[in-house]
């Protein structure tokens, strides 16, 4: 992705310099393996992270290199999403854009949604209108999920945008209220759709964005989608995979629903929830 002259967004909090920088017993990057598997398959992985669970220091730390890169990689690619969504969203669906903070932190933070260790990786909380990501994610799904390259770490900024988006829409709150009201399989069937609604809204926005990509760009997007499909992930964590568990849904239903996005450009054409085929 060519992002040498794209702004960088001001929508930015960083607290990776008084973050914990991950726990001890699990290294930073282990800790993220973790929680992705359970997070994406729908596994308890809480016994993980007791075993993890150690002091944390509070002490001011410099940025490595890396961190800066992915800090600066991020802010650009979140200066992208608000330039699409603010003309998108008010052009096709009359509503005028309020953009997201992005909280980047290392290791683990808090929310009003719950400690981000708990949320497992990347999550977009509606009740500060905020997305949380640990940069080192990338490295993760790089080298242990086989979802390398930078368009599939800005796919990743890009969901979090677009469960945003959901809720200016109000869809986050409509779906909360469904889920509360039904079992459990319901209630994973229902986000199943809120995530390949996302996923939708992030190839829209790829579709605006197509003039910075690069060659192979996209398809860096679609594997990462079906690298953290639900039966992807079940299956690599050595489980047979439990439709009525997943809650994002599987690898072909992600990569297929992020291209009908990119090639729409419509947010119209991602109405999950009234789709006869997910």
């Amino acid at each position: 992705m060519r992002l040498k002259n794209v702004r960088r967004s001001q929508n930015i909090e960083d607290r990776r310099r008084s973050s914990a920088g991950g726990k001890a017993g699990v290294g930073g990057v282990g800790l993220l393996v973790i929680l992705a598997i359970g997070y994406f398959a729908g596994i308890d992985v809480s016994p993980f992270l007791e075993q993890a669970a150690a002091p944390q220091s509070s002490e001011p730390r410099e940025l490595t290199a890396a961190e800066q890169r992915a800090g600066d990689f991020t802010a650009k690619v979140l200066g992208t999403t608000e330039q699409v969504w603010d003309v998108l969203l008010p052009e096709q669906a009359g509503l005028e854009y309020t953009p997201p903070k992005l909280v980047l932190y290392s290791g683990v933070t808090q929310s009003p949604c719950g400690g981000a260790s708990g949320a497992t990786g990347p999550f977009y909380c509606p009740a500060d209108e905020k997305a949380y990501l640990d940069t080192d994610f990338f490295a993760t799904m790089a080298q242990q999920l086989g979802a390398g390259g930078d368009f599939a770490a800005a796919y990743v900024v890009a969901h979090e945008v677009a469960h945003h988006i959901q809720n200016e829409l109000g869809i986050l709150n409509e779906v909360h209220g469904l889920r509360q009201q039904s079992d459990e399989v319901t209630a994973n069937a229902l986000t199943v759709r809120l995530e390949l609604q996302a996923d939708c809204l992030s190839g829209v926005w790829a579709h605006y964005v197509d003039g910075l990509l690069e060659p192979g760009d996209i398809d860096e997007a679609l594997n990462a989608a079906r690298q953290i499909g639900d039966d992807t992930l079940q299956r690599n964590a050595g489980r047979v995979p439990q439709p009525h568990t997943f809650t994002h849904g599987t690898s072909e239903q992600r990569s297929r629903w992020f291209a009908t996005g990119y090639k729409s450009g419509d947010m119209r054409s991602c109405d999950t929830f009234n789709a006869d085929r997910l």
